[in-house]
C-alpha cells in the first residue's frame, strides 16, 4: 500500500522505501499521471487539495481530473473524503480532505494535542480531540473557524501580510506585486536553507540568501544597494512577525476551544514553530514521514481499516 497526497503545488508519496516529494504545479499543467507511473502496480490510498488550483473551473472539475489521472495509472486507488470514508469515484467530499486524514491517523494516540501542520502554502490547525466536529468541513468553513490559515513557509506573497515597513525611521508602504515570497523572508532570516526552497522564486532567480534579500528589497520598490541588507531584513522581519502572530492566534483559539494540553508541529515549518510556540515536532513521534504527513496518514488509515482495526 502506498499513500498519495496531491496538492496544487506538490505531489507527495509514501511507500515502503520512504517519502518521495515531486514538484507538481497543477495550474501549469503538470503531468500528474506521468509522475505517478513509477508507483504503478501498488494499491494506493489518496488524499487531495489540488482541486482548488485555478486551472479548474470548479472543485468538482478538479476532483474529476485528479481521480481520472490517478486511476489511469493505479486503477484500484481509493480516495479519502471529508466524510472520513474512502471512495472510488469523484464525489464532492474528496475536496481538501488531506488534513482530515492526518487527524484520523493521529487522533487515537495524540488526542490531548492540537496539530499545527505548516507547509509550503498553508497552515492546518487541527484539534485532534474534536474529530467528529471536524468531519464535513470545507476549506471555507475551516477558514472561518481558523483551522486553515492561508500562509505557508514558501509560497506566500510577502505583500499579503505586510502593508508597511519602517526604513530609517520612515513608514514605507509596500508594493503589492509578487516581488518576494515567504521563502525569501525565511531564507534571509536563516529559518530555512536554500535546499528547503523547493518552490520557484518569484523572479525565477537564484535561491540564495543574497538573491532573497534582493527580492525583499523590491517589496519596497528598491534595489538592495538603496536600502542595504538591514532594510531588506526589516521587510523579512515584519513579514515573519505578522505570519507568526496570525498562526499563533489560530493555535491559541484551537487550544482554548478544545482544551488540548500540548502542541504538535509538522511540515516544513515544524521545527521553527515548535520553538516559537512551545510545541514538539511530529518527527520526534513518527520520524521522517512527518514531512509528508497526509500521504503517510491516509496510507495508515487505509491499512488500519483493511485490517479491521
Amino acid at each position: 500500500m502506498i499513500g498519495i497526497d496531491i496538492g496544487g503545488a506538490n505531489l507527495k508519496v509514501v511507500d515502503d522505501t520512504g517519502v518521495h516529494i515531486h514538484y507538481c504545479p497543477l495550474w501549469q499543467g503538470a503531468p500528474l499521471a506521468a509522475l505517478l507511473k513509477p508507483y504503478a502496480g501498488e494499491p494506493a490510498a489518496v488524499v487531495m487539495s489540488g482541486e482548488l488550483a485555478d486551472c479548474f473551473a470548479s472543485k468538482m472539475d478538479g476532483i474529476r481530473w485528479i481521480v481520472e489521472a490517478v486511476q489511469e495509472v493505479i486503477p484500484g486507488a481509493v480516495f479519502y473524503g471529508t466524510d472520513a470514508a474512502f471512495h472510488t469515484r469523484p464525489v464532492p467530499a474528496l475536496a481538501a480532505a488531506n488534513w482530515l486524514a492526518s487527524a484520523d491517523y493521529l487522533r487515537e494516540n495524540h488526542a490531548d494535542a492540537v496539530l499545527l501542520d505548516v507547509g509550503s502554502t498553508t497552515a492546518d490547525v487541527i484539534p485532534l480531540n474534536r474529530f467528529e466536529d471536524l468531519k464535513g468541513l470545507t476549506d471555507t468553513r475551516r477558514l472561518q473557524e481558523q483551522y486553515l490559515v492561508y500562509t505557508g513557509m514558501l509560497r506566500t506573497n510577502v505583500a499579503t501580510l505586510v502593508s508597511s515597513v519602517t526604513l530609517d525611521g520612515t513608514a514605507t508602504p509596500v508594493s503589492t506585486e509578487y516581488f518576494a515570497a515567504s521563502a525569501d523572508a525565511h531564507l534571509a532570516l536563516g529559518q530555512i536553507t536554500p535546499e528547503d526552497y523547493t518552490s520557484p522564486a518569484p523572479d525565477d532567480g537564484e535561491k540564495t540568501p543574497q538573491a532573497a534579500l534582493r527580492r525583499l528589497a523590491r517589496v519596497v520598490c528598491a534595489d538592495l544597494d538603496e536600502i542595504g541588507r538591514d532594510g531588506a531584513l526589516a521587510v523579512a522581519r515584519v513579514f515573519w512577525d505578522a505570519q507568526r502572530t496570525l498562526i499563533a492566534r489560530a493555535v491559541d483559539r484551537a487550544v482554548s476551544r478544545s482544551g488540548a494540553g500540548r502542541l504538535i508541529t509538522a511540515g516544513i515549518g515544524a521545527d521553527l514553530f515548535a520553538r516559537e510556540l512551545g510545541g514538539v515536532t511530529l518527527q520526534e513521534e513518527i520520524g521522517e514521514v512527518s514531512d509528508a504527513l497526509p500521504a503517510y496518514a491516509v496510507r495508515e488509515v487505509a491499512l488500519r481499516r483493511a485490517g479491521g482495526t
